[in-house]
């Protein structure tokens, strides 16, 4: 388990950037597929983040979570708000993701401080 979020954030962009080298055509389409979603519709982009930080718990994708709760914190996401998608999480992935749902609030503390 991950234990210093800021570390592992460095890890986890380094790594996409070696990816995005070597496929940088599939990576251009998935960055486009991203910014598409994350836009601001029907549902607000901070509320998209909390949802994909929520699967990312439920599927227990400690990447994933590092990710989603740097763009929550970047949108505005607030420490109740990760608390309550953790919930939900919670409610979806049963008890493992009690476990990274623990990880994600304290990513919360460690990357908003």
């Amino acid at each position: 388990m991950v234990s210093d979020h800021r570390e592992f954030s460095k890890q986890v962009d380094g790594r996409a950037a070696k990816l995005f080298k070597a496929a940088p055509e599939t990576m251009r389409a998935f960055q486009g597929l991203m910014d598409s979603v994350e836009k601001s519709g029907a549902i607000d982009s901070k509320i998209k983040e909390l949802m994909a930080l929520a699967i990312g718990i439920a599927s227990r994708c400690e990447g994933c979570i590092n990710y989603h709760i740097r763009e929550a914190i970047k949108k505005g996401a607030t420490r109740s708000e990760v608390v309550e998608t953790a919930s939900v999480a919670i409610e979806m992935g049963g008890g493992p993701a009690t476990v990274y749902g623990a990880q994600a609030l304290e990513a919360f503390d460690q990357l908003s401080a």
